[in-house]
């Protein structure tokens, strides 16, 4: 009886703990997307490791932090960033509790989007070490948008062979 009540205190601990770090984890995203919406800059840079990258929707878009911190700073000084809310996230994290990955879907100026990112722990805080954000794209739309980008990702895809 001792080994199940253990096993029941030990299992307890875990959910509570995993929760716990989902709520962090959950806190981290939606004020890392709020500090966008509202363009605060130090805000929303400080919820990014160092070694951060933001995959932008574009396909020339694979952002190192410190480059996507000049790209971004305009948007924000015009006091007008972007606004993501999100709709549905799910939350996946490592046994040690250092490290978390994540997709979520996204209300957004472009309609519906989906992010998909990693997060790191360091020193006690979540931060966003990787994002991927895309377009979500019905399934019966797929051809027509093929078609529209077509030529662009013709001469994208011919440079990007010759490197």
């Amino acid at each position: 009886m001792k080994k199940i009540s253990l096993f029941i205190l030990l299992f307890s601990s875990f959910i509570f703990s995993q929760n716990n770090e989902k709520a962090q984890i959950t806190e981290t995203l939606n004020s890392w997307h709020a500090a966008a919406g509202s363009a605060d800059f130090d805000a929303y840079f400080d919820l990014m490791t160092n070694d951060a990258v933001f995959i932008g929707t574009d396909a020339t878009e694979n952002w190192q932090r410190n480059a996507f911190m000049s790209f971004s700073k305009p948007y924000f000084d015009k006091g007008k960033a972007w606004n993501f809310t999100a709709v549905e996230r799910n939350i996946y994290i490592n046994n040690e509790a250092d490290f978390a990955w994540f997709d979520e879907l996204l209300d957004t100026q472009m309609k519906i989007c989906r992010g998909s990112g990693v997060l790191k722990k360091i020193d006690g805080q979540w931060k966003v070490a990787h994002y991927v954000l895309s377009i979500a794209v019905p399934n019966d739309l797929v051809d027509e948008l093929v078609e529209l980008k077509k030529e662009t990702d013709n001469t994208l895809l011919e440079k990007l062979k010759t490197n």
